[in-house]
């Protein structure tokens, strides 16, 4: 009995972390720009957070997942947070980012949500409707997202092009819930859309953010107040 419980605690620990990859790549960018006492903070309470969410969500699991296209919504709002990560990021200077440590945590938790919408049932049917295994198993993994977190977010400091990789990873992620939604089934495995919808909202994401950076650089270029180039000829 006690290796079964012992077996499905390690089966919950390991499902967590391999589906928490796309998590760790959000808690990163989420947390990039941030102070390195304010990125400990975000992080810690931004997993924690999570977590506790991803508790309830795997009760309700069954319920929510019946809601007729909730993946695909969760999708795209998945895509609209990587655009926004990403547009911020690319604008440079210390201001960008999610600038504060409230916002960070907001971030984290919302994509942690939306991405985990899929994930809750391995973890719920490798506790076996134990809840104790289930929070036990969530809690044991916490230490091992935050330094996956950390780890990242430091690559990403050292070599900034890891930033537009990370955003069109959760594209892809964004797309993949879409293709999930039962409601869409005419995008089902092994027809072109399998690779195309994520693809193209993994390009999409990295375009637009980058798009958006530019435009929001080009008009704090013209904002009263900031110094503009003079035009040796004048």
């Amino acid at each position: 009995m006690k290796l079964n419980l012992l077996g499905s605690l390690i089966s919950i620990i390991v499902i967590n972390l391999v589906l928490s990859g796309d998590n760790a790549v959000v808690i990163a960018l989420a947390t990039l720009r941030l102070e390195s006492e304010q990125r400990k903070k975000a992080i810690f309470w931004g997993t924690f957070g999570a977590v506790f969410l991803r508790v309830i969500l795997t009760v309700v699991a069954a319920v929510l997942l019946s809601v007729p296209y909730i993946q695909a919504v969760g999708g795209l709002l998945l895509t609209w947070i990587a655009v926004k990560l990403l547009a911020e990021d690319e604008e440079g200077g210390e201001k960008a980012a999610p600038e504060s440590l409230g916002a960070a945590i907001r971030t984290i938790i919302a994509a942690d949500l939306l991405m985990s919408l899929d994930n809750v049932l391995a973890v719920a049917g490798a506790s076996g409707g134990n809840l104790f295994l289930l929070v036990t198993g969530l809690l044991l993994s916490i230490p091992l997202v935050i330094w996956g977190s950390t780890f990242l977010a430091d690559l990403m400091q050292r070599w900034p092009w890891l930033v537009a990789i990370g955003a069109g990873l959760l594209g892809w992620t964004a797309g993949e819930m879409i293709l999930k939604e039962p409601y869409l089934s005419f995008l089902k495995a092994g027809t072109p859309w399998e690779y195309l919808v994520p693809g193209v909202l993994a390009l999409g994401v990295v375009a637009l953010g980058t798009a958006l950076a530019k435009r929001k650089k080009a008009a704090a270029c013209t904002r009263p107040g900031n110094p503009t180039k003079v035009d040796p000829r004048d």
